[in-house]
């Protein structure tokens, strides 16, 4: 099982702007990620297996993280709502 660190500030100041329907979907993201980080897709398709992935979440959101695979930790560093 994998940890997620506090996000990027960024990030959370990203997370606190979401509306309230997008944080169901965004809890299940990190529930998803605290199991199986490595389940997004790579940001840059030219590197499948570089740890900058990114993860949909709720049809309309998406989560750009990177995998700390030597301390199993998850770093959020933007989520993004459309």
């Amino acid at each position: 099982m994998y940890s997620t660190v506090q996000p990027d500030p960024i990030a959370q100041e990203q997370i606190l702007a979401l509306p309230d329907d997008a944080l169901i979907y965004l809890s299940d993201a990190f529930k998803l990620l605290q199991l199986a980080p490595w389940a997004g897709d790579p940001f840059d398709p030219a590197n499948p297996e570089g740890n900058l992935r990114t993860l949909k979440f709720g049809g309309r959101g998406l989560m750009t993280y990177l995998v700390l695979e030597p301390q199993r930790e998850v770093y959020i560093t933007r989520v993004q709502w459309i």
